[in-house]
């Protein structure tokens, strides 16, 4: 079993940053892969960028490359998302995900374990 807590959520205005980030207890050594993924309400939850568990290996979503940067941490079993530039409609509930899987996968079905999501609002 794999335990995972985001943080770092909040209100900020279009245009800043903000730090996510993903706490994760538990088998963290077999893990492969750590995602990011966002989802507003009535909508599918999106892909946003991955990170290679034991490696440096990334993957981002077209809308978020070049200004969005995951990372991880293995000494504190912890992976950020750093997100810049943030735009009203980025506004969501973000989850971090994990994976036993053999790539960095882009869809949700594709993942284990799950957290509970930390609210980003971005006003205009």
């Amino acid at each position: 079993q794999v335990q995972l807590v985001e943080s770092g959520g909040g209100l900020v205005q279009a245009g800043a940053s903000l730090r996510l980030s993903c706490a994760a207890s538990g088998r963290t050594r077999s893990l492969y892969g750590l995602g990011w993924f966002r989802q507003t309400p009535g909508k599918a939850r999106e892909f946003v960028a991955a990170v290679k568990w034991s490696g440096s290996s990334t993957l981002y979503s077209d809308s978020v490359k070049g200004r969005f940067t995951i990372s991880r941490d293995n000494a504190k079993n912890l992976v950020e998302l750093q997100m810049n530039n943030l735009k009203p409609e980025e506004t969501a509930v973000y989850y971090c995900a994990a994976s036993w899987g053999l790539y960095l996968y882009t869809t949700s079905n594709d993942y284990d374990y799950w957290g509970q999501g930390t609210q980003v609002t971005v006003s205009s």
